[in-house]
Protein backbone atom coordinates (compact mmCIF):
# COMPACT_ATOMS: atom_id res chain seq x y z
CA UNK A 1 0.00 0.00 0.00
CA UNK A 2 1.40 3.34 -0.88
CA UNK A 3 1.85 5.31 2.13
CA UNK A 4 -0.30 8.24 3.50
CA UNK A 5 1.84 11.17 2.82
CA UNK A 6 2.08 9.56 -0.84
CA UNK A 7 0.01 12.18 -2.83
CA UNK A 8 0.86 12.88 -5.51
CA UNK A 9 -0.16 16.62 -6.78
CA UNK A 10 1.33 18.99 -8.89
CA UNK A 11 2.72 17.55 -11.48
CA UNK A 12 2.26 18.18 -15.67
CA UNK A 13 0.22 15.56 -16.79
CA UNK A 14 1.29 12.97 -19.74
CA UNK A 15 1.70 15.29 -22.78
CA UNK A 16 -0.18 12.29 -24.78
CA UNK A 17 -2.78 12.57 -27.29
CA UNK A 18 -2.19 15.93 -29.01
CA UNK A 19 -1.62 16.27 -32.61
CA UNK A 20 2.47 17.14 -33.18
CA UNK A 21 2.03 18.99 -36.75
CA UNK A 22 -1.08 20.83 -35.88
CA UNK A 23 0.55 22.11 -32.55
CA UNK A 24 3.55 23.54 -34.49
CA UNK A 25 2.56 27.26 -35.42
CA UNK A 26 5.75 27.66 -37.43
CA UNK A 27 5.58 24.42 -39.18
CA UNK A 28 1.92 24.67 -40.88
CA UNK A 29 2.87 27.97 -41.93
CA UNK A 30 5.66 27.07 -43.98
CA UNK A 31 3.32 24.33 -45.57
CA UNK A 32 0.86 26.84 -46.49
CA UNK A 33 3.60 28.71 -48.26
CA UNK A 34 5.55 26.94 -49.98
CA UNK A 35 3.26 24.24 -51.09
CA UNK A 36 0.98 24.50 -54.14
CA UNK A 37 -2.39 26.10 -53.17
CA UNK A 38 -4.54 23.04 -54.97
CA UNK A 39 -2.19 20.53 -52.91
CA UNK A 40 -2.25 22.08 -49.74
CA UNK A 41 -5.31 20.57 -48.17
CA UNK A 42 -4.23 17.40 -49.01
CA UNK A 43 -0.64 18.19 -48.01
CA UNK A 44 -2.04 19.38 -44.41
CA UNK A 45 -4.46 16.06 -44.35
CA UNK A 46 -1.41 14.18 -44.27
CA UNK A 47 0.91 15.74 -42.33
CA UNK A 48 -2.34 16.17 -39.49
CA UNK A 49 -2.68 12.33 -39.93
CA UNK A 50 0.67 11.86 -38.93
CA UNK A 51 0.79 14.22 -36.65
CA UNK A 52 -1.64 12.76 -34.25
CA UNK A 53 0.40 9.51 -34.88
CA UNK A 54 3.36 10.76 -33.53
CA UNK A 55 1.63 12.54 -30.53
CA UNK A 56 -0.01 9.30 -29.23
CA UNK A 57 0.75 7.38 -26.38
CA UNK A 58 1.39 4.06 -28.25
CA UNK A 59 4.33 5.85 -30.66
CA UNK A 60 5.77 7.34 -27.69
CA UNK A 61 6.05 3.78 -26.03
CA UNK A 62 7.53 2.38 -28.97
CA UNK A 63 10.61 5.45 -28.88
CA UNK A 64 11.50 4.32 -25.53
CA UNK A 65 11.20 0.53 -25.99
CA UNK A 66 13.06 0.80 -28.77
CA UNK A 67 15.92 2.88 -26.76
CA UNK A 68 15.43 0.68 -23.42
CA UNK A 69 16.04 -2.06 -25.82
CA UNK A 70 19.46 -2.07 -28.17
CA UNK A 71 19.69 -3.98 -30.96
CA UNK A 72 22.10 -6.86 -30.65
CA UNK A 73 24.58 -8.14 -33.07
CA UNK A 74 24.51 -12.16 -33.79
CA UNK A 75 27.69 -12.99 -35.58
CA UNK A 76 27.20 -16.54 -36.18
CA UNK A 77 23.53 -18.61 -35.92
CA UNK A 78 23.28 -21.30 -33.39
CA UNK A 79 24.98 -23.52 -36.00
CA UNK A 80 27.92 -21.94 -35.90
CA UNK A 81 27.61 -20.07 -39.53
CA UNK A 82 28.63 -16.39 -39.81
CA UNK A 83 25.10 -14.06 -40.62
CA UNK A 84 25.97 -11.19 -39.25
CA UNK A 85 22.41 -9.78 -38.73
CA UNK A 86 21.77 -7.20 -35.87
CA UNK A 87 18.72 -7.61 -33.94
CA UNK A 88 15.82 -5.04 -32.79
CA UNK A 89 13.25 -5.11 -30.65
CA UNK A 90 9.64 -4.98 -32.08
CA UNK A 91 8.85 -1.25 -31.43
CA UNK A 92 12.13 -0.58 -34.28
CA UNK A 93 10.21 -2.07 -36.95
CA UNK A 94 6.87 -0.53 -36.13
CA UNK A 95 8.57 3.06 -35.81
CA UNK A 96 10.15 2.56 -39.05
CA UNK A 97 6.78 0.82 -40.32
CA UNK A 98 5.32 3.89 -39.58
CA UNK A 99 8.09 6.63 -40.82
CA UNK A 100 8.41 5.06 -44.30
CA UNK A 101 4.38 4.64 -44.56
CA UNK A 102 4.40 8.55 -43.92
CA UNK A 103 6.73 9.26 -46.63
CA UNK A 104 9.59 9.81 -44.86
CA UNK A 105 11.57 8.59 -47.90
CA UNK A 106 9.71 9.50 -50.71
CA UNK A 107 10.47 13.10 -51.76
CA UNK A 108 11.45 12.24 -55.44
CA UNK A 109 8.25 11.21 -57.37
CA UNK A 110 5.74 14.48 -56.43
CA UNK A 111 5.48 17.92 -57.09
CA UNK A 112 6.19 19.67 -53.50
CA UNK A 113 7.84 16.15 -52.26
CA UNK A 114 11.21 17.77 -50.37
CA UNK A 115 8.34 20.40 -48.35
CA UNK A 116 6.08 18.12 -47.96
CA UNK A 117 8.66 14.95 -46.70
CA UNK A 118 10.97 17.85 -44.34
CA UNK A 119 7.61 18.07 -42.81
CA UNK A 120 7.13 14.34 -42.31
CA UNK A 121 10.33 13.94 -41.42
CA UNK A 122 10.32 17.47 -38.67
CA UNK A 123 6.63 15.98 -37.33
CA UNK A 124 7.78 11.83 -36.69
CA UNK A 125 11.91 12.20 -35.82
CA UNK A 126 10.21 13.97 -32.69
CA UNK A 127 8.70 10.64 -31.59
CA UNK A 128 12.30 8.71 -31.63
CA UNK A 129 15.15 10.39 -33.89
CA UNK A 130 17.55 7.35 -34.23
CA UNK A 131 14.99 5.87 -36.62
CA UNK A 132 16.02 9.00 -38.62
CA UNK A 133 19.12 7.90 -40.13
CA UNK A 134 18.25 5.06 -42.45
CA UNK A 135 15.07 6.82 -43.41
CA UNK A 136 17.48 10.03 -44.02
CA UNK A 137 20.07 7.71 -45.76
CA UNK A 138 16.68 6.23 -47.78
CA UNK A 139 16.03 9.25 -48.75
CA UNK A 140 18.82 10.84 -50.06
CA UNK A 141 20.53 7.81 -51.78
CA UNK A 142 18.32 8.31 -54.71
CA UNK A 143 20.06 11.24 -56.61
CA UNK A 144 23.35 9.27 -56.27
CA UNK A 145 22.36 6.59 -57.82
CA UNK A 146 20.41 8.32 -60.75
CA UNK A 147 24.61 8.93 -61.94
CA UNK A 148 24.13 4.64 -62.82
CA UNK A 149 20.56 4.94 -64.43
CA UNK A 150 20.53 0.89 -64.71
CA UNK A 151 20.88 0.63 -61.02
CA UNK A 152 18.70 3.55 -60.42
CA UNK A 153 15.74 2.28 -62.36
CA UNK A 154 16.27 -0.55 -60.45
CA UNK A 155 16.35 0.34 -57.01
CA UNK A 156 14.54 3.88 -56.74
CA UNK A 157 10.89 2.08 -57.78
CA UNK A 158 12.12 0.28 -53.97
CA UNK A 159 13.89 3.12 -51.78
CA UNK A 160 10.68 5.33 -52.53
CA UNK A 161 8.57 3.08 -51.59
CA UNK A 162 6.12 3.80 -48.52
CA UNK A 163 6.39 -0.28 -47.82
CA UNK A 164 8.26 -1.64 -45.09
CA UNK A 165 9.92 -4.89 -45.26
CA UNK A 166 12.44 -5.93 -43.19
CA UNK A 167 14.88 -9.33 -43.34
CA UNK A 168 17.82 -10.39 -45.29
CA UNK A 169 15.62 -13.68 -46.54
CA UNK A 170 15.54 -12.84 -50.20
CA UNK A 171 17.11 -10.24 -52.42
CA UNK A 172 15.63 -6.52 -51.88
CA UNK A 173 14.26 -6.93 -55.59
CA UNK A 174 11.99 -9.49 -54.48
CA UNK A 175 10.80 -7.08 -52.03
CA UNK A 176 7.96 -4.22 -51.66
CA UNK A 177 10.34 -1.80 -50.67
CA UNK A 178 13.95 -1.42 -49.22
CA UNK A 179 15.79 0.70 -47.25
CA UNK A 180 19.67 2.36 -47.75
CA UNK A 181 22.52 3.02 -45.73
CA UNK A 182 26.15 4.21 -46.56
CA UNK A 183 29.62 3.90 -45.76
CA UNK A 184 31.86 6.43 -46.48
CA UNK A 185 34.06 6.96 -43.24
CA UNK A 186 37.38 4.80 -42.50
CA UNK A 187 39.98 4.99 -39.14
CA UNK A 188 43.07 6.99 -40.61
CA UNK A 189 40.44 9.73 -42.36
CA UNK A 190 37.43 10.56 -40.81
CA UNK A 191 36.13 13.34 -43.29
CA UNK A 192 38.50 12.95 -45.40
CA UNK A 193 37.45 10.22 -47.75
CA UNK A 194 39.83 11.17 -50.55
CA UNK A 195 42.67 9.30 -47.60
CA UNK A 196 40.16 6.25 -48.26
CA UNK A 197 42.51 2.29 -48.45
CA UNK A 198 39.39 0.27 -49.22
CA UNK A 199 40.17 -1.14 -52.68
CA UNK A 200 37.49 -2.20 -55.74
CA UNK A 201 38.52 -4.57 -58.27
CA UNK A 202 37.30 -5.28 -61.17
CA UNK A 203 35.54 -8.77 -61.40
CA UNK A 204 35.83 -9.91 -65.54
CA UNK A 205 32.63 -11.79 -66.29
CA UNK A 206 30.14 -9.27 -64.63
CA UNK A 207 29.76 -5.71 -65.92
CA UNK A 208 29.78 -2.87 -63.25
CA UNK A 209 30.57 -5.24 -60.41
CA UNK A 210 33.81 -5.08 -58.12
CA UNK A 211 35.20 -6.97 -55.64
CA UNK A 212 36.11 -5.03 -52.73
CA UNK A 213 38.08 -5.23 -49.82
CA UNK A 214 38.78 -2.92 -46.99
CA UNK A 215 36.40 -1.73 -43.85
CA UNK A 216 34.34 1.07 -42.55
CA UNK A 217 34.87 2.59 -39.21
CA UNK A 218 31.35 4.04 -39.02
CA UNK A 219 28.26 2.25 -41.21
CA UNK A 220 25.11 3.21 -40.01
CA UNK A 221 21.87 1.00 -39.82
CA UNK A 222 24.00 -2.44 -40.94
CA UNK A 223 20.16 -4.30 -41.67
CA UNK A 224 19.54 -1.82 -44.59
CA UNK A 225 19.01 -4.17 -47.87
CA UNK A 226 21.82 -1.99 -49.65
CA UNK A 227 25.12 0.76 -49.08
CA UNK A 228 26.26 3.59 -51.06
CA UNK A 229 30.14 3.07 -50.09
CA UNK A 230 33.21 4.76 -51.34
CA UNK A 231 36.44 2.39 -52.25
CA UNK A 232 39.82 3.13 -54.52
CA UNK A 233 39.06 1.60 -58.02
CA UNK A 234 41.95 1.28 -60.64
CA UNK A 235 40.49 5.20 -62.27
CA UNK A 236 40.59 6.43 -58.71
CA UNK A 237 37.76 6.73 -55.84
CA UNK A 238 34.46 5.73 -57.15
CA UNK A 239 30.94 4.82 -55.72
CA UNK A 240 29.79 1.64 -55.19
CA UNK A 241 26.14 0.33 -54.38
CA UNK A 242 27.12 -2.96 -52.21
CA UNK A 243 23.40 -4.96 -51.32
CA UNK A 244 23.14 -7.30 -48.24
CA UNK A 245 21.64 -10.04 -49.97
CA UNK A 246 23.10 -10.95 -53.99
CA UNK A 247 20.65 -11.09 -56.91
CA UNK A 248 21.12 -14.71 -56.74
CA UNK A 249 19.76 -14.69 -53.31
CA UNK A 250 23.42 -15.50 -51.45
CA UNK A 251 24.50 -13.27 -48.73
CA UNK A 252 26.98 -10.46 -50.03
CA UNK A 253 30.37 -10.55 -47.32
CA UNK A 254 29.51 -8.02 -44.77
CA UNK A 255 31.23 -8.55 -41.57
CA UNK A 256 30.15 -6.85 -38.61
CA UNK A 257 32.78 -6.24 -36.68
CA UNK A 258 30.73 -4.77 -33.51
CA UNK A 259 28.69 -2.27 -32.93
CA UNK A 260 29.40 1.41 -31.52
CA UNK A 261 28.39 2.09 -28.12
CA UNK A 262 27.31 5.76 -28.94
CA UNK A 263 26.95 8.99 -27.00
CA UNK A 264 23.52 9.30 -28.09
CA UNK A 265 20.60 7.21 -29.81
CA UNK A 266 20.53 3.65 -28.18
CA UNK A 267 17.45 2.56 -31.05
CA UNK A 268 19.76 2.62 -34.12
CA UNK A 269 22.99 0.44 -34.50
CA UNK A 270 25.96 1.99 -35.54
CA UNK A 271 29.08 -0.73 -36.92
CA UNK A 272 32.15 -1.21 -38.12
CA UNK A 273 32.23 -3.77 -40.97
CA UNK A 274 34.74 -5.13 -43.19
CA UNK A 275 34.88 -6.40 -46.71
CA UNK A 276 37.39 -9.59 -47.41
CA UNK A 277 37.44 -9.18 -51.46
CA UNK A 278 34.74 -11.78 -52.24
CA UNK A 279 32.43 -8.81 -51.14
CA UNK A 280 31.01 -7.56 -54.28
CA UNK A 281 29.46 -3.84 -55.46
CA UNK A 282 28.15 -2.56 -58.34
CA UNK A 283 29.65 0.65 -59.41
CA UNK A 284 27.83 3.82 -59.50
CA UNK A 285 28.65 6.61 -61.95
CA UNK A 286 32.24 7.03 -63.42
CA UNK A 287 35.73 5.40 -61.43
CA UNK A 288 37.40 8.22 -59.82
CA UNK A 289 34.00 10.24 -59.60
CA UNK A 290 32.95 9.10 -56.11
CA UNK A 291 33.10 12.17 -54.07
CA UNK A 292 31.37 13.83 -57.35
CA UNK A 293 28.75 10.89 -57.18
CA UNK A 294 27.64 11.60 -53.70
CA UNK A 295 27.74 14.94 -53.11
CA UNK A 296 23.60 14.67 -53.99
CA UNK A 297 23.15 12.59 -51.25
CA UNK A 298 25.10 14.63 -49.14
CA UNK A 299 23.76 17.76 -49.63
CA UNK A 300 20.40 16.20 -49.31
CA UNK A 301 21.36 14.58 -45.80
CA UNK A 302 23.29 17.91 -44.48
CA UNK A 303 19.15 19.16 -44.92
CA UNK A 304 18.24 16.36 -43.10
CA UNK A 305 20.89 17.35 -40.00
CA UNK A 306 18.99 20.57 -39.50
CA UNK A 307 15.54 19.19 -40.20
CA UNK A 308 16.82 16.54 -37.68
CA UNK A 309 17.96 19.07 -35.06
CA UNK A 310 14.65 21.78 -35.37
CA UNK A 311 12.42 18.33 -34.73
CA UNK A 312 14.87 17.95 -31.22
CA UNK A 313 14.33 21.67 -30.62
CA UNK A 314 11.40 21.52 -31.17
CA UNK A 315 10.09 18.60 -28.60
CA UNK A 316 12.39 20.23 -25.96
CA UNK A 317 10.36 23.24 -26.16
CA UNK A 318 7.09 21.79 -26.56
CA UNK A 319 8.09 19.48 -23.12
CA UNK A 320 8.82 22.87 -21.65
CA UNK A 321 6.31 24.88 -22.46
CA UNK A 322 4.09 21.89 -21.28
CA UNK A 323 5.35 20.92 -18.09
CA UNK A 324 5.20 25.59 -17.14
CA UNK A 325 1.54 25.35 -17.81
CA UNK A 326 0.67 22.77 -15.30
CA UNK A 327 3.73 23.22 -13.07
CA UNK A 328 3.05 26.02 -9.74
CA UNK A 329 5.72 27.02 -7.55
CA UNK A 330 5.90 30.83 -5.58
CA UNK A 331 2.30 31.46 -6.08
CA UNK A 332 0.96 30.54 -9.53
CA UNK A 333 1.31 28.38 -13.24
CA UNK A 334 5.47 28.83 -13.96
CA UNK A 335 4.35 29.91 -17.41
CA UNK A 336 3.10 32.91 -16.18
CA UNK A 337 6.56 33.48 -14.70
CA UNK A 338 7.86 36.72 -16.14
CA UNK A 339 11.30 35.53 -16.21
CA UNK A 340 9.85 31.77 -16.94
CA UNK A 341 7.95 33.21 -19.88
CA UNK A 342 11.31 35.15 -21.06
CA UNK A 343 13.18 31.62 -21.18
CA UNK A 344 10.53 29.91 -22.76
CA UNK A 345 10.10 32.78 -25.33
CA UNK A 346 13.67 32.61 -25.78
CA UNK A 347 13.26 29.03 -26.63
CA UNK A 348 10.63 29.20 -29.19
CA UNK A 349 12.20 31.94 -31.43
CA UNK A 350 15.18 29.63 -31.23
CA UNK A 351 12.49 26.67 -32.34
CA UNK A 352 10.94 29.05 -34.80
CA UNK A 353 14.42 29.98 -36.80
CA UNK A 354 15.24 26.81 -37.33
CA UNK A 355 12.34 25.08 -38.57
CA UNK A 356 11.14 28.18 -41.31
CA UNK A 357 15.15 28.06 -41.91
CA UNK A 358 14.74 24.10 -42.53
CA UNK A 359 11.45 24.42 -44.56
CA UNK A 360 13.42 27.20 -46.83
CA UNK A 361 15.92 24.51 -47.69
CA UNK A 362 13.54 21.71 -48.34
CA UNK A 363 11.53 24.18 -50.82
CA UNK A 364 14.45 25.44 -52.65
CA UNK A 365 15.06 22.16 -53.38
CA UNK A 366 11.70 22.01 -55.12
CA UNK A 367 12.28 24.59 -57.16
CA UNK A 368 14.92 23.08 -58.37
CA UNK A 369 15.80 25.94 -60.75
CA UNK A 370 19.68 27.73 -61.09
CA UNK A 371 19.50 30.16 -58.58
CA UNK A 372 18.03 27.78 -55.90
CA UNK A 373 20.61 25.66 -56.55
CA UNK A 374 23.27 28.44 -56.25
CA UNK A 375 21.33 29.58 -53.22
CA UNK A 376 21.76 26.02 -51.57
CA UNK A 377 25.03 25.31 -51.80
CA UNK A 378 25.69 28.09 -49.42
CA UNK A 379 22.78 27.83 -47.47
CA UNK A 380 23.39 24.17 -46.55
CA UNK A 381 26.42 24.00 -45.19
CA UNK A 382 26.04 27.70 -43.03
CA UNK A 383 22.33 25.94 -41.83
CA UNK A 384 23.61 23.04 -41.31
CA UNK A 385 26.47 24.89 -39.10
CA UNK A 386 24.46 26.94 -37.39
CA UNK A 387 21.03 24.74 -36.50
CA UNK A 388 23.12 21.95 -35.32
CA UNK A 389 25.19 23.23 -33.21
CA UNK A 390 22.35 25.70 -31.47
CA UNK A 391 20.60 22.65 -30.73
CA UNK A 392 22.39 21.43 -27.83
CA UNK A 393 22.54 24.73 -25.98
CA UNK A 394 18.38 24.53 -26.25
CA UNK A 395 17.63 21.47 -25.43
CA UNK A 396 19.67 21.60 -21.92
CA UNK A 397 17.85 24.73 -21.16
CA UNK A 398 14.81 23.15 -21.72
CA UNK A 399 15.90 20.28 -19.85
CA UNK A 400 16.24 22.95 -16.76
CA UNK A 401 12.68 24.11 -17.45
CA UNK A 402 11.81 20.48 -15.69
CA UNK A 403 14.23 21.40 -13.00
CA UNK A 404 15.40 17.78 -11.48
CA UNK A 405 12.35 16.13 -13.30
CA UNK A 406 13.88 16.66 -16.77
CA UNK A 407 17.02 14.72 -15.52
CA UNK A 408 15.79 11.60 -14.86
CA UNK A 409 15.27 9.62 -18.00
CA UNK A 410 11.30 8.85 -17.62
CA UNK A 411 11.02 12.55 -18.57
CA UNK A 412 12.08 12.01 -21.81
CA UNK A 413 14.78 14.84 -22.18
CA UNK A 414 18.03 13.17 -21.18
CA UNK A 415 17.32 11.00 -24.63
CA UNK A 416 16.94 14.23 -26.35
CA UNK A 417 20.04 15.77 -25.05
CA UNK A 418 21.86 12.78 -25.77
CA UNK A 419 20.78 12.91 -29.64
CA UNK A 420 21.02 17.07 -29.50
CA UNK A 421 25.18 16.76 -30.78
CA UNK A 422 25.00 14.31 -33.12
CA UNK A 423 23.49 16.58 -36.51
CA UNK A 424 27.12 18.81 -35.95
CA UNK A 425 28.54 15.84 -36.16
CA UNK A 426 27.03 13.22 -38.99
CA UNK A 427 28.15 14.42 -42.67
CA UNK A 428 30.83 16.47 -41.61
CA UNK A 429 31.45 18.75 -37.74
CA UNK A 430 31.73 22.17 -37.75
CA UNK A 431 35.16 23.17 -39.56
CA UNK A 432 33.85 21.34 -42.56
CA UNK A 433 30.86 23.08 -42.70
CA UNK A 434 32.43 26.24 -42.90
CA UNK A 435 35.34 25.24 -44.95
CA UNK A 436 32.73 24.40 -47.22
CA UNK A 437 31.21 27.57 -47.37
CA UNK A 438 34.42 29.80 -47.91
CA UNK A 439 35.08 27.27 -50.92
CA UNK A 440 31.78 27.75 -52.30
CA UNK A 441 32.15 31.84 -52.11
CA UNK A 442 35.64 31.39 -53.50
CA UNK A 443 34.90 29.20 -56.24
CA UNK A 444 31.20 29.78 -56.85
CA UNK A 445 30.27 33.28 -57.60
CA UNK A 446 27.05 32.25 -58.48
CA UNK A 447 26.54 31.32 -54.71
CA UNK A 448 27.02 34.33 -53.07
CA UNK A 449 24.81 36.38 -55.62
CA UNK A 450 21.87 33.90 -54.78
CA UNK A 451 22.05 34.15 -51.03
CA UNK A 452 22.15 38.24 -51.60
CA UNK A 453 18.89 38.43 -53.91
CA UNK A 454 17.89 36.39 -51.31
CA UNK A 455 18.43 38.70 -48.24
CA UNK A 456 17.23 41.92 -50.62
CA UNK A 457 14.00 40.57 -49.88
CA UNK A 458 13.74 42.22 -46.73
CA UNK A 459 15.96 45.00 -47.96
CA UNK A 460 14.54 47.95 -45.69
CA UNK A 461 12.46 46.05 -43.23
CA UNK A 462 14.49 45.80 -40.26
CA UNK A 463 17.03 48.09 -39.70
CA UNK A 464 18.87 45.63 -37.52
CA UNK A 465 18.81 42.85 -40.18
CA UNK A 466 20.28 46.01 -42.39
CA UNK A 467 23.34 46.25 -40.04
CA UNK A 468 24.06 42.61 -39.48
CA UNK A 469 24.11 42.13 -43.52
CA UNK A 470 26.27 45.06 -43.76
CA UNK A 471 28.36 43.31 -41.05
CA UNK A 472 28.41 39.97 -42.84
CA UNK A 473 29.38 41.60 -46.15
CA UNK A 474 32.57 43.29 -44.12
CA UNK A 475 33.78 40.42 -42.73
CA UNK A 476 33.74 38.72 -45.78
CA UNK A 477 35.66 42.29 -47.41
CA UNK A 478 38.74 41.46 -45.28
CA UNK A 479 40.49 38.01 -46.98
CA UNK A 480 43.49 38.17 -44.68
CA UNK A 481 43.02 35.05 -42.41
CA UNK A 482 39.51 34.26 -43.45
CA UNK A 483 39.62 30.41 -42.80
CA UNK A 484 40.62 30.86 -38.89
CA UNK A 485 37.41 33.39 -38.88
CA UNK A 486 35.28 31.22 -40.91
CA UNK A 487 32.98 29.87 -38.43
CA UNK A 488 32.25 33.84 -37.28
CA UNK A 489 31.89 34.44 -41.48
CA UNK A 490 29.17 31.03 -41.73
CA UNK A 491 27.33 32.01 -38.05
CA UNK A 492 26.55 35.49 -39.27
CA UNK A 493 25.51 33.91 -42.52
CA UNK A 494 22.97 31.72 -40.71
CA UNK A 495 21.45 34.33 -38.67
CA UNK A 496 20.74 36.98 -41.33
CA UNK A 497 19.14 33.78 -43.38
CA UNK A 498 17.01 33.39 -40.74
CA UNK A 499 16.29 36.69 -40.06
CA UNK A 500 14.84 37.32 -43.13
CA UNK A 501 12.94 34.49 -42.82
CA UNK A 502 11.41 35.39 -39.84
CA UNK A 503 11.31 39.08 -40.86
CA UNK A 504 9.20 37.79 -43.87
CA UNK A 505 6.98 35.47 -42.98
CA UNK A 506 6.84 35.52 -38.98
CA UNK A 507 4.62 37.28 -36.82
CA UNK A 508 5.80 40.87 -35.72
CA UNK A 509 6.65 39.89 -32.43
CA UNK A 510 8.59 36.60 -33.05
CA UNK A 511 10.44 38.82 -36.04
CA UNK A 512 11.25 41.59 -33.32
CA UNK A 513 12.16 39.55 -30.30
CA UNK A 514 14.63 38.04 -33.19
CA UNK A 515 16.52 40.98 -34.80
CA UNK A 516 16.70 42.33 -31.19
CA UNK A 517 18.50 39.92 -29.65
CA UNK A 518 20.53 38.15 -32.59
CA UNK A 519 21.04 40.38 -34.39
CA UNK A 520 20.75 43.66 -32.58
CA UNK A 521 23.01 42.88 -29.77
CA UNK A 522 19.83 43.43 -27.12
CA UNK A 523 20.81 39.81 -25.86
CA UNK A 524 22.46 38.25 -22.80
CA UNK A 525 24.69 34.83 -23.03
CA UNK A 526 22.44 32.36 -21.90
CA UNK A 527 18.45 31.92 -22.71
CA UNK A 528 15.92 34.00 -21.16
CA UNK A 529 17.89 37.54 -21.29
CA UNK A 530 15.46 38.77 -24.25
CA UNK A 531 14.18 42.34 -23.66
CA UNK A 532 10.77 42.38 -21.37
CA UNK A 533 8.12 43.15 -23.78
CA UNK A 534 4.59 42.69 -24.31
CA UNK A 535 5.15 40.40 -27.39
CA UNK A 536 7.01 37.61 -25.00
CA UNK A 537 3.55 36.38 -24.06
CA UNK A 538 2.31 36.04 -27.59
CA UNK A 539 4.97 33.95 -28.77
CA UNK A 540 5.13 31.75 -26.03
CA UNK A 541 1.57 31.18 -27.05
CA UNK A 542 1.75 29.91 -30.11
CA UNK A 543 4.42 27.39 -28.79
CA UNK A 544 1.93 26.27 -27.22
CA UNK A 545 1.31 22.24 -27.30
CA UNK A 546 -2.07 22.17 -27.15
CA UNK A 547 -3.80 25.85 -28.26
CA UNK A 548 -7.51 26.38 -27.53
Amino acid sequence: MAASTHTVTNQAPPLVGYDVYEADAALMAAIDRHVDPGRRAEAHAELGALGRRAGSAEAQEWGRLANDHEPVLRTHDRYGNRIDEVEFHPAWHHLMKQGVAGGLADAWSRPDGQVRRAAAFHVWTQVEPGHGCPLSMTHAAVPALRAQPDLAAVWEPLLTSRAYEPGLDKPATRKAGAVAGMGMTEKQGGSDVRANTTRAEPIADQEGAYALTGHKWFCSAPMSDAFLVLAQAPGGLTCFLLPRVLPDGGRNTFRIQRLKDKLGNRANASSEVEFDGTTIGWRVGEEGRGVRTILDMVAATRVDCVVGSSAIMRQALTQAVHHAEHRSAFGGLLVDKPLMRNVLADLALESEAATTLALRLAAAYDEDSESSRAFLRLAVPASKYYVTKRCTPMVVEALECLGGNGYVEESGMPRLLRESPLNSIWEGSGNVQALDVLRAMQRESGALDAVLTELGETRGADHRLDAAVKDFLTELSDLDAIEARARRVVERLALVIQGSLLVRYAPEEVADAFCASRLGGDWGHAFGTLAPSGGLSAIVERARPVRG
